[in-house]
């Protein structure tokens, strides 16, 4: 009980995380105001902005629940990852916290989509909202895919959990966001004040996370891969 209540704190943080970080960060806000830009009423970008964030942890819950169903369902892997996991985990952990701190510079393919594309699907009012909301989410940026890839489809997979952490996770990503919806729909001249905050949090968070990756991954090395205290 101890060890699930731990894994779903973890996958609502790493989502936090991933939303708030800054290329997801920038996207989201500014799909929000795209999307909400010709709206009569607060009530209908608030909206927006909750149908966006659907969109956006939708796509993490199929996408994880895809790949974490794959990986479950090959038996030989399956096994292996069950007998070896923490060992695989150590020098990943490891990895995914150099990258997390920039030390590990990260290179991806573009998966992004031409604007024309955006312009076409944010133009169909709100169920174009969702749509907008899947399409940022699919375009993976160097740190949010190590903590996608990198920390919860391991933590997931390990926990055998292909739909409820992957579902914790996106909706971590969507808290961010409608918070934002929530400052655009009120007119609050503290959306730019409440941005420079959560940059500034997010640089503290992803050092303390980062710092907590290389340890926890540091202590597996040691105690199953060294065997240290064993």
């Amino acid at each position: 009980m101890t060890e699930m209540f731990a894994a779903l704190a973890s996958a609502l943080w790493l989502g936090i995380l991933t939303s708030i970080s800054p290329c997801p960060l920038a996207s989201n806000i500014a799909a929000v105001s795209y999307v909400g830009r010709h709206a009569e009423n607060p009530r209908r970008v608030l909206l927006a902005g909750l149908v966006y964030s659907a969109g956006r942890a939708l796509t993490y819950v199929l996408v994880g629940s895809l790949v974490v169903a794959s990986t479950l369902s090959v038996p030989n892997v399956s096994f292996f990852l069950q007998q070896r996991m923490n060992q695989i985990l150590g020098p990943l952990l490891v990895l995914i916290g150099g990258g997390i701190l920039g030390w590990i510079p990260v290179r991806l393919p573009s998966t992004g989509f031409g604007d024309g594309i955006r312009e076409r699907v944010a133009g169909r009012g709100l169920l174009g909202a969702g749509g907008l909301g899947f399409l940022f989410a699919l375009s993976f940026c160097p740190v949010s895919a190590g903590l996608f890839f990198g920390g919860l489809i391991p933590l997931a997979v390990s926990a055998s959990s292909r739909v409820v952490l992957p579902a914790v996770y996106g909706l971590g990503t969507g808290l961010p966001v409608v918070l934002f919806a929530v400052l655009i729909a009120l007119g609050s001249r503290s959306v730019a004040k409440a941005f420079n905050a959560l940059a500034g949090f997010e640089r503290a968070a992803r050092v303390v996370t980062g710092a907590i990756f290389i340890g926890a991954g540091a202590y597996l090395i040691l105690t199953h891969l060294l065997g240290v205290g064993s």
